[in-house]
């Protein structure tokens, strides 16, 4: 997304705790980082640490090449400053783990509340069967970056 428009993902951007949210956040450039087994593990680790440190609770995630989709139930702050904690957090984690300094998340992130009549189970498969869509693998289970609370 060009950088000038990120503006506009916050237009009517509201966070509610005790909310449903869909998160999808997506590497600078598209790169492919998450490729390397030691960088999504990574990243995983800021997925699982923002639910400890009781921002929200993570129903079902997916860690793929260059995105990331994550279905949470916000418990504390927005989703700004979520967002905000868990890029700059995976971005250190990354570093730690040997990526070269470098940008790794594009600015922004895309976020669509769940409202009730929703299906939540309905969302977190589509979440779970992404890398079956993109042609990573034929069965989610063999996809070793995802998780799912009802699993």
């Amino acid at each position: 997304m060009d950088r000038a428009q990120s503006h506009l993902l916050r237009r009517g951007r509201f966070s509610q705790p005790g909310g449903l949210y869909l998160l999808t956040t997506v590497t600078h450039e598209r790169r492919r980082i998450f490729s390397q087994l030691q960088f999504a593990r990574g990243v995983i680790q800021q997925l699982r640490q923002a639910e400890l440190d009781g921002h929200c609770q993570s129903l079902a995630w997916v860690v793929m090449p260059d995105h990331v989709h994550w279905l949470i139930e916000l418990r504390s702050g927005t989703l700004c400053c979520l967002m905000r904690r868990f890029k700059s957090r995976s971005s250190h984690a990354l570093y730690q783990r040997g990526m070269r300094r470098e940008k790794v998340w594009q600015p922004g992130y895309q976020d669509r509340a769940l409202r009730r009549e929703d299906s939540v189970l309905q969302v977190a498969r589509y979440i779970v069967a992404n890398p079956i869509r993109a042609g990573l693998v034929d069965r989610a289970g063999d996809y070793p970056h995802w998780d799912a609370v009802w699993i």
